[in-house]
C-alpha cells in the first residue's frame, strides 16, 4: 500500500483552520536557499530542480535500483522557511526583493547518502540544470511548534499569523526566532488565490 502522508500524517499536513500546537520531528529535505521576489522565474527554477531531485528518488526502483527500506509513498509537498533580510526588518511594508527563504521537499526516511549521490548523479545526466549544485540535503527538528491552515491568497497571512501570535501568548509561549516555515499543499499555478491551502508554522518555546 503507497504511504500517503495527507493520512499518515495528518497532525503535521493536515491541521485545522485554527492555531494548534505541534511537536514536529526530526526531517530530512533536498534544500536550496535563495532571495528576492518567489514570483520571480529563479524561484520557479529552484522549485523545478527540488521536484526532479525528489521524483528521481521516487522513481528508483524503475530504474533498476531499489535503496533499502524503499516503499511506494507519494512525494511530499513543497515547503518554505521564509525571512527578510536586516533592511527588509527596518521597512513598514513588505518588500519582496528582501526575502529569505529556504524552499525544500522532505524525503523519505529511508533516503541515505548514497540514494543522494545516486538522485544527482541522475538528474545531473538526464537533466541538467543550473541551480542543481546549489541543492544540499540535511536534516530538521522544528520541535515544539505552532501552526494552522492557512486558505487563501499568500498576501492575506499576516491575518492567520495574527491567530497564532495571540494563540501563543494565551498558552504562555514565544516565538523562538521571526522566521517560518510554509508547507505548499495547492499548487498556486493550478488553483485560484481565494483557495490556496498552505501550513504556516513557526517554533515556539515557553515563556520563563
Amino acid at each position: 500500500m503507497k504511504y500517503e502522508w495527507r493520512k499518515q500524517e495528518k497532525n503535521l499536513y493536515i491541521p485545522k483552520q485554527k492555531p494548534e500546537l505541534v511537536t514536529v520531528p526530526e526531517q530530512q529535505f533536498f534544500m536550496i536557499k535563495g532571495q528576492g521576489n518567489p514570483n520571480e522565474e529563479e524561484f520557479a527554477e529552484k522549485i523545478g530542480v527540488l521536484y526532479s531531485l525528489a521524483y528521481a528518488v521516487r522513481m528508483m526502483p524503475k530504474q533498476g535500483y531499489t535503496p533499502d527500506g524503499y516503499f511506494e509513498y507519494t512525494v511530499y509537498p513543497l515547503e518554505g522557511i521564509w525571512d527578510l533580510t536586516e533592511e527588509g526588518r527596518q521597512l513598514d511594508t513588505l518588500d519582496k526583493d528582501e526575502l529569505l527563504y529556504t524552499i525544500m521537499i522532505r524525503q523519505p526516511n529511508f533516503v541515505t547518502k548514497e540514494v543522494v549521490e545516486r538522485a544527482f548523479k541522475h538528474v545531473e545526466k538526464k537533466k541538467p540544470h543550473p541551480f542543481l549544485k546549489d541543492v544540499t540535503f540535511d536534516t530538521i527538528q522544528d520541535g515544539l511548534s505552532v501552526q494552522m491552515l492557512h486558505v487563501g491568497p499568500y498576501d492575506d497571512e499576516p491575518q492567520s499569523f495574527e491567530l497564532m501570535n495571540e494563540f501563543a501568548k494565551n498558552n504562555n509561549l514565544e516565538r523562538v526566532a521571526m522566521l517560518h516555515r510554509e508547507i505548499y499543499l495547492s499548487d498556486f499555478r493550478k488553483v485560484e488565490p481565494a483557495k490556496l491551502k498552505t501550513v504556516l508554522r513557526y517554533k515556539v518555546k515557553p515563556v520563563e
